[in-house]
């Protein structure tokens, strides 16, 4: 099976499960329900309640057996947002906190479990986790950071003693909230494993304008504001002009020289040459395009793009266009939120982690570029806290596609890390080094060999050679 067709297959399936959640109920079910955060809040809304717009679906999840005792599980709504708490019966006075991805403009608010098989881990090894749905959806990383937060101490009361360390885990957006969380509570968590994450923040804006801007520029086909008619009038010509039309992963290469060209400057501005680059961005050239929209005149989360910039961008290669000279330069439209440094919608990430932090990014990953871990790297060292990040990189072009392998071990270094009374810190990548990224066998050491048997499962493994040994 091609590999667009399995992607496709993948795409489907989320849909489908989807509309499976929203079938369940629009309407808050609980096996096992803490009534919390009644009293009305500053919008008038008790906190019980979703705010309005908002329909919440939380259907009953059931409990796991751990040692032949089942679990515990708490679910409810507690400032306008969904949530699931999870207690082993053997509880080792740990807890974990997930947070979820982005969402995008759905008006139901779902709980998600921590994903590639963490539930269950978690829970045989003793922690207690819990989830938030976030008081919204959009990208509002604020209302992931507070909830998530205020869930942390409400599952202490949920538990009936407090934890002795508290972790907090995710994925894609929630890798936005997670580096925001540390410091907006400082020595709050105790370890971080932030997985695909938007840890440059902003930057992720200003790269998917830049995407667009100079696909137009090389195309001489200027649409910026973006019409509401930009997908199906303007990118056609676009990929035509380019020969992006005919290319997929794993054939041929139909791109011309101006095609080469916005392919090498994607590849510089998400990491920069590595393993894969070419075939990740056949994977993911179309779906960059559509992250263009015009503005709909809502809040800042629906609208991400005002904090987008090119105007300090350099754009390599420079020819056969000399691109730098002829793109559209772009100002943030919300210059105050841009320069806001408070916790907003789309918060700075200043890179103080405090805290041990391990992450993993998929190379090829161009939704959430590789360049966010460089970009947090340089900001964790310039504040002298290097010592605290641990990065890897694993052979994948897919988003936040990892093995439960991939997934676990981390999850076991970090503990490790934080929890060894020296404090032993695990092996990492150098993100950094451009001759260290751009070896073939970049990426090798973390990633799950067995991956590259279930290609249904890991569908942009096979486009990365297998690793010696």
């Amino acid at each position: 099976m091609s590999l667009p067709r399995i992607l496709s297959r993948r795409r489907a399936a989320l849909v489908a499960g989807v509309a499976l959640s929203v079938a369940a109920g629009l309407v808050t079910t609980t096996g096992s329900t803490a009534s919390a955060g009644h009293r009305p809040g500053r919008d008038g809304v008790p906190g019980d309640q979703p705010l309005p717009g908002y329909t919440i679906s939380n259907p009953p999840v059931a409990p796991l057996s751990v040692g032949g005792r089942p679990s515990r599980v708490v679910q409810g709504v507690r400032q306008h947002a969904a949530y699931v708490i999870e207690v082993p019966a053997r509880w080792n006075g740990e807890l974990v906190m997930w947070a979820h991805g982005y969402r995008g403009a759905g008006t139901v608010l779902t709980v998600d479990q921590p994903g590639y098989g963490l539930r269950q881990k978690f829970l045989d090894e003793g922690y207690a986790w819990a989830a938030s749905s976030y008081a919204q959806n959009d990208y509002d990383v604020a209302t992931g950071v507070t909830t998530t937060h205020d869930l942390a101490r409400y599952a202490e009361r949920v538990i009936g003693h407090r934890t002795r360390r508290t972790y907090i885990a995710g994925v894609s957006m929630g890798g936005h909230v997670i580096g925001r969380s540390l410091e907006e509570y400082p020595r709050f968590y105790d370890g971080a494993l932030p997985m695909c994450g938007v840890l440059g923040d902003q930057r992720l804006f200003d790269y998917l304008l830049s995407y667009n801007l100079v696909a137009q520029d090389l195309a001489d086909r200027p649409a910026y504001p973006t019409p509401a008619d930009y997908l199906t009038t303007d990118v056609p010509v676009i990929q035509q002009r380019l020969g992006l039309a005919g290319l997929r992963p794993g054939g041929p290469d139909t791109t011309n020289e101006l095609g080469k060209q916005l392919r090498s400057i994607t590849t510089n501005l998400t990491g920069g040459p590595r393993p894969g680059a070419d075939q990740a961005f056949s994977v993911w050239k179309d779906f960059l395009f559509t992250l263009a929209s015009p503005d709909n005149g809502g809040s800042l989360s629906q609208n991400p793009g005002r904090v987008a910039q090119n105007v300090f961008t350099s754009y390599a290669p420079n020819t056969p266009v000399d691109v730098n000279a002829t793109v559209e330069r772009v100002r943030p439209s919300d210059l105050r939120s841009w320069r806001s440094h408070r916790l907003t919608q789309i918060p700075r990430i200043d890179g103080r982690p405090r805290v041990p932090t391990l992450s993993l990014h998929g190379l090829g990953d161009l939704f959430v570029p590789f360049s966010m871990e460089q970009i947090y790297r340089r900001e964790v060292d310039r504040h002298h806290q290097g010592g605290l990040l641990v990065q890897r990189a694993v052979r994948a072009a897919g988003h936040c596609e990892f093995t439960p392998t991939e997934v676990g071990t981390a999850w076991d270094d970090l503990t490790r890390w934080v929890e060894s009374p020296r404090g032993r810190r695990p092996a990492g990548d150098d993100v950094l080094t451009p001759s260290v990224v751009a070896a073939p066998t970049y990426g090798c050491r973390f990633t799950d060999p067995t991956a590259y048997a279930t290609p249904a499962l890991y569908p942009t493994r096979p486009l990365y050679p297998a690793c010696p040994g």
